[in-house]
């Protein structure tokens, strides 16, 4: 699978890569281009994994870059908002248009406990200082559940991307299912009520996600009780 748009090997060291201005700008040709194959497979996934929320309206998306996966959600029915920490990636979020944008910290959330159904993170979590901060705060604004999307660390398309040597994907942190599955569960504790996880992005194209630990691609839909069903 065709790695996803860096900053140039030569930027400066910044303390968010993605507020990279030049990378911004260039981030949505990958999806029309090269990665057009794995977003179909990463969409799909995601999408046979929402039915597990039941009745869902609304849904905040945590990392949304340049709203890529915000504005599908839009196109699905829901009422998206998308939130990052990088002013380059949101101005062309906002300039794409298809959602209601918010700057922020993945690590702590503007908004009210429950605003939202749902809160998905799609590949977010490798990049953030404190992945179990994040879904704590991912959590508590949320009503149903999480909708996580994770390159896996047991997979060809990670170990491509840590021999590139690029210093993203080295500082990148990867997880596996169980391990994703485990943070979940001792992050969010008697307020799990399930885990759903499947796969994709498979060495060959034609394999459709599966509940296999070796996909590129990590689709994980956990589900979360009512906060008065845990007190």
């Amino acid at each position: 699978m065709e790695t996803r748009p860096l900053p140039p090997d030569n930027a400066p060291p910044v303390a968010n890569p993605f507020a990279d201005a030049e990378l911004a700008g260039r981030y949505e040709q990958w999806y029309s281009g090269a990665g057009r194959q794995s977003d179909l497979a990463e969409k799909q996934l995601l999408r046979n994994l929402l039915p597990t929320f039941g009745d869902v309206q609304t849904i905040l998306e945590v990392g949304c870059g340049t709203g890529h996966f915000t504005r599908w959600f839009g196109e699905l029915g829901y009422r998206a908002t998308g939130l990052d920490s990088s002013p380059a990636m949101l101005a062309q979020a906002r300039l794409l248009n298809g959602g209601e944008y918010r700057a922020g910290d993945a690590l702590a959330l503007p908004f009210e406990d429950r605003s939202f159904d749902v809160t998905a993170l799609i590949t977010t979590l490798e990049f953030v200082a404190d992945p179990r901060q994040a879904l704590a705060e991912a959590a508590r604004v949320a009503r149903r559940g999480l909708l996580l999307g994770v390159l896996n660390r047991h997979s060809l398309l990670t170990h491509a991307y840590r021999r590139s040597g690029k210093p993203l994907w080295q500082a990148a942190h990867f997880f596996s299912p169980g391990e994703l599955r485990r943070l979940a569960q001792t992050t969010f504790g008697d307020r799990v009520s399930s885990i759903h996880w499947r796969t994709t992005l498979w060495p060959v194209s034609w394999l459709p996600d599966l509940p296999l630990p070796w996909g590129g691609f990590i689709g994980m839909a956990v589900t979360l009780r009512e906060v008065s069903e845990t007190t």
